[in-house]
């Protein structure tokens, strides 16, 4: 299997399982990660969504022995059909997604960690906008989120360069949530996807909804949307529990509806 999956209380972890190959992405598990997203999608039970690599790497982004095998998909069809669909799934699942890097974020796998909603990176972890090296442009988002996140010129830098980024300079800079000592990492990381799992759903998928519209609305746009959303967040039972266990002073039970 190219793809592991484990759903528990309420969190889906998604394992790239490629370690031979550093996780690197094939058509095969390019589909199978598509298939599970849209699975997670429809499932009412998963409330939260990890990705994850086996082994050292979370992903070195496209397998090389693919995108060169004559008989190989061509490189339009790699991006376009692979990388191009699993950005659009990670955010249009209105139900939040971490990536969990637990080593090296090469190309590809770099940028799928980034369009992620929250990232946590081991402390040795690296990412690297690899593409340079072989005469590439980014892909996989790379062109949109990494500017956004970090600014234009540190994000050009990066991406004509392809210098390794630490964990703990990527924090700094605001590319990741949290770089996590290797000891404590996956303890932290399902520790907080367990948490975000028993929160109000429907509002985090609105929440996403709106941030992912932010990207490219202008103020007003933007306002006229938060108070149609709040409006459809303000009619879920989540808000009304909500209310209720805080005027009760009581935990509440969120069922993410």
């Amino acid at each position: 299997m190219n793809i592991l999956v484990d759903k528990q209380n309420g969190v889906c972890t998604i394992t790239l399982n490629r370690p031979k190959v550093f996780n690197s992405f094939n058509k095969e598990m390019a589909l199978e990660l598509q298939k599970t997203l849209d699975d997670c999608s429809k499932d009412k039970s998963v409330r939260a969504i990890i990705i994850r690599g086996e082994g050292k790497a979370f992903c070195a982004g496209q397998d090389l022995a693919e995108a060169t095998d004559p008989n190989g998909p061509p490189l339009q069809s790699i991006v376009r059909e692979h990388y191009n669909p699993i950005i659009l799934k990670i955010r249009n699942i209105e139900k939040p997604v971490i990536a969990a890097v637990n080593g090296v974020a090469a190309g590809a796998g770099a940028n799928i960690a980034l369009a992620c909603d929250i990232v946590f990176a081991k402390e040795d972890a690296a990412f690297i906008q690899a593409f340079s090296k072989i005469g590439l442009i980014p892909d996989s988002g790379g062109t949109f989120f990494l500017p956004r996140i970090i600014g234009f010129q540190k994000a050009m830098a990066l991406m004509m360069t392809a210098d390794k980024v630490t964990a703990k300079e990527a924090e700094d800079m605001g590319m990741i949530y949290k770089a996590v000592s290797n000891e404590d990492f996956d303890n932290t990381v399902n520790t907080f996807a367990n948490k975000i799992a028993q929160m109000p759903t429907k509002g985090l998928g609105l929440t996403k909804r709106a941030m992912n519209a932010s990207m490219t609305n202008d103020l007003k746009t933007q306002l006229e949307l938060e108070e149609k959303l709040q409006t459809e967040a303000g009619n879920s039972y989540d808000f009304q529990e909500g209310c209720a266990a805080f005027l009760e002073k009581r935990k509440p039970n969120f069922k993410g509806e």
